[in-house]
C-alpha cells in the first residue's frame, strides 16, 4: 500500500514538497473510524510510547502522581524547570545523575541550550522517563543496574502493560534512541490505547491522563507542540514521537495516531489541529499550528497545508 499525500509545503503558490504518511481515528470502543493509508502493520510510536510506559510503571508500584507523574510521561525541554525537578526525584529515591542510562545531551530549550556548558544525561528529553523507571526499580525492590534491558522484571512488566492498553502483542522490541526497549505495533492499536487513557475514570491509567491535562509544560516545554495543543484543548492528552509520530485522545475516547512517512515533525502539528477539527473539538486557539509559515527571505511565502479528512 502507498500511504497518502497528508500535508503538502506550498512555497510561493507552488507545492514544493509533500508529506506521505497514515493516520488513524479510533472510536471510544478502540475501533478505526476513519484509516487514511497502512494503519495496520507496526511502528516505533517512539515517545508517543511514554504514556503507556507511565501506565506500566504505576502498576508495578511507581507511586508518581501530579508533576512527577507528567514528567515521567515526558519528552522535555531541559529548561531548568525540567532539570530541577529530575534532580531531586533522583535525590529522593537515593540515586544520582550517573544512574540514568540515557545518554548526554543538550537541552532542547535553545536558551537553555546556550546555557548549558555541556550535554548532560539529565537534561536529555527522555530523562522523566528514565528517572521514573529507576524510581519503580528501588521502591519496587528490583536492580537498579540494567533497568533499561528488555529482558528486566521493569521492562517486562511494561511490556505487558503496553500489549493491554493496545489491544494486540507487541511485534517487535528496538532500542528507543534514550537506550530504552522500544515496543513496534500498529497505529491503530496506539490510538485505541491513547483513547482508553484519556476516557480511564479511575486507577494508573486515569492519573496519567489527569497528570498531562494538569500539567502540559512539563509534559514538552516552552512553545512545544505537545505542550501547546494540550493547553488549547481542554480534556486533550497529547503525546508526540520521532520520526513523524504524533498520538492524542479527547476525554470521550476519541483518539488519533499518525505517522508520517519520511519521519518529518513538520507536518505533524497541522495533521493534529486538523484531525481535532474533524472530531469536532474547538480549535481556535491553534491557529499558528494549523498552517504553519514557509519562509523566504526572511518573510512568510507560503505554509503547510493539509487537505480536509474526509471519511
Amino acid at each position: 500500500m502507498t500511504d497518502p499525500v497528508l500535508a503538502e509545503v506550498v512555497r510561493s503558490g507552488f507545492v514544493e514538497s509533500v508529506h506521505r504518511g497514515a493516520l488513524v481515528i479510533t472510536g471510544p470502543e478502540g475501533d478505526a473510524r476513519l484509516a487514511l493509508g497502512d494503519v495496520v502493520s507496526p511502528v516505533f510510536p517512539r515517545s508517543s510510547n511514554k504514556p503507556l510506559q507511565a501506565v506500566g510503571m504505576l502498576r508495578a508500584g511507581l507511586g508518581f502522581t501530579g508533576e512527577d507523574l507528567a514528567l515521567a510521561c515526558a519528552s522535555h525541554s531541559g529548561e531548568p524547570g525540567h532539570v530541577k525537578r529530575v534532580l531531586e526525584l533522583l535525590e529522593a529515591a537515593g540515586l544520582h545523575e550517573d544512574h540514568l542510562a540515557c545518554p548526554p545531551d543538550f537541552p532542547l530549550h535553545v536558551p537553555s541550550m546556550r546555557d548549558a556548558a555541556e550535554p548532560r544525561r539529565v537534561t536529555m528529553n527522555c530523562s522523566g522517563k528514565h528517572t521514573a523507571m529507576l524510581t519503580t526499580c528501588v521502591r519496587v525492590g528490583w536492580p537498579v543496574s540494567g533497568y533499561e534491558k528488555p529482558e528486566h522484571p521493569l521492562q517486562q512488566a511494561i511490556a505487558t502493560a503496553v500489549a493491554e492498553l493496545t489491544g494486540e502483542p507487541i511485534a517487535h522490541t528496538g532500542v528507543d534512541g534514550c537506550g530504552a526497549p522500544l515496543f513496534a505495533f500498529s497505529l491503530t492499536a496506539l490510538a485505541r490505547a491513547f483513547g482508553r487513557i484519556a476516557r480511564a475514570a479511575e486507577g494508573p491509567a486515569q492519573a496519567v491522563a489527569s497528570a498531562m491535562r494538569t500539567h502540559p509544560w512539563l509534559v514538552a516545554g516552552t512553545g512545544r507542540e505537545d505542550t501547546e495543543l494540550m493547553s488549547a484543548v481542554e480534556g486533550l492528552i497529547a503525546k508526540a514521537g520521532a520520526e513523524g509520530v504524533q498520538a492524542f485522545a479527547l476525554p470521550d475516547g476519541f483518539a488519533v495516531a499518525m505517522k508520517v512517512d519520511d519521519g518529518a515533525k513538520r507536518a505533524c502539528a497541522p495533521l493534529a489541529v486538523e484531525a481535532l477539527r474533524y472530531l469536532g473539538a474547538d480549535v481556535s486557539g491553534l491557529a499558528e499550528l494549523a498552517r504553519p509559515a514557509v519562509f523566504g527571505g526572511g518573510r512568510p511565502v507560503g505554509e503547510i497545508r493539509v487537505p480536509h479528512l474526509r471519511g
